[in-house]
């Protein structure tokens, strides 16, 4: 049966008949309208619930929730700008790489035979990027008004020119099917990133930035598909193994700080640690329900993980 529409008067009394406290109804009432029952209460209930009778742990706050809910907002935000730091510099090293290759006729990334086609599959996989997400962009007017201007004025858009049109996810696989040669001169840009590891790196980044982009939640999110492999700072942190595949810093949040440990300028990678350490701070500050320890195994982080920035990176 479809669950009935409730006012926020309604939305109160189910939580409250759930046993999660609220003191001051009318604040609670204004986080619902701001926020949305769905996004605040849906998304994050369940690290709150007794499993066995399914209502709030004794003493659990609508304060509590909040608190978790503004904390992801908050690590959304700051992972998401220097998301798109490495999101540029990528768009920079690719085009660069390419059209020092290829040339700066559009022709030359519309040609699937400037890509790396072998195994068999990257033929198909290739001819759906330049289709589907290249092509496109030429073909149909865009609301990008210096792709337009490439178009009339030059009947030429470089690939300098549209790859600040692609999405995070279309980069990614542009550099996934691009030739040894190209990968490697991009992956030099990165110290102790081989052009397979960029590959991968790449794959979790964008599903962490698609969490980010929709506002789902982010601290406590494993990526389905796609890890980032093992790399040197994984054995310098000694983190635990199950056979042959570590237990932090694969799929999870963790992954996203080591990806950024490599990824990102060194002053820029501990600003970003700061941040993130204070945001980790206030959230169990604020929160009396979730432990720091428990937070920090939700987020899939080691409790030795500010060591990240103790030891080199190769």
């Amino acid at each position: 049966m479809p669950k009935p529409f409730l006012t926020y008067k309604q939305q109160i009394q189910k939580l409250k008949d759930k046993h999660l406290v609220i003191h001051n109804e009318v604040n609670a009432a204004e986080e619902l309208r701001l926020n949305g029952y769905f996004a605040l209460i849906t998304g994050y209930k369940s690290l709150f619930k007794n499993p066995t009778t399914k209502d709030y742990r004794d003493g659990t706050t609508f304060d509590d929730i909040v608190a978790l809910y503004e904390f992801d907002a908050r690590l959304r935000e700051l992972t998401l700008r220097h998301l798109l730091h490495i999101e540029r510099h990528i768009r920079s090293a690719l085009s660069y790489a390419f059209c020092q290759k290829h040339g700066e006729q559009q022709s030359t990334y519309l040609d699937p035979n400037n890509y790396d086609l072998h195994p068999k599959n990257n033929a198909y996989q290739v001819n759906k990027l330049i289709t589907r997400y290249l092509k496109p962009l030429l073909d149909k007017r865009t609301e990008h008004l210096y792709i337009e201007h490439y178009k009339q004025q030059h009947q030429n858009v470089p690939l300098w020119v549209l790859i600040n049109a692609l999405t995070f996810g279309t980069i990614s696989k542009m550099y996934q099917y691009s030739t040894s040669d190209i990968q490697s001169s991009i992956s030099r840009e990165f110290e102790g990133v081989n052009e397979g590891q960029l590959r991968q790196i790449l794959q979790v980044l964008t599903d962490f930035r698609n969490v980010c982009a929709h506002n789902e939640r982010l601290f406590s999110f494993r990526c389905s598909q796609h890890e980032i492999p093992n790399l040197p700072l994984h054995k310098k942190l000694n983190i635990p193994m199950q056979g042959t595949q570590y237990l932090y810093g694969k799929r999870d949040f963790f992954a996203v700080l080591l990806a950024f440990r490599y990824l990102l300028p060194n002053k820029e990678f501990i600003e970003y640690k700061r941040h993130l350490s204070q945001l980790i701070h206030k959230a169990v500050t604020e929160n009396h329900q979730i432990s720091e320890a428990e937070l920090l195994a939700l987020m899939g982080f080691p409790h030795n993980w500010k060591k990240v920035t103790t030891y080199h990176k190769v």
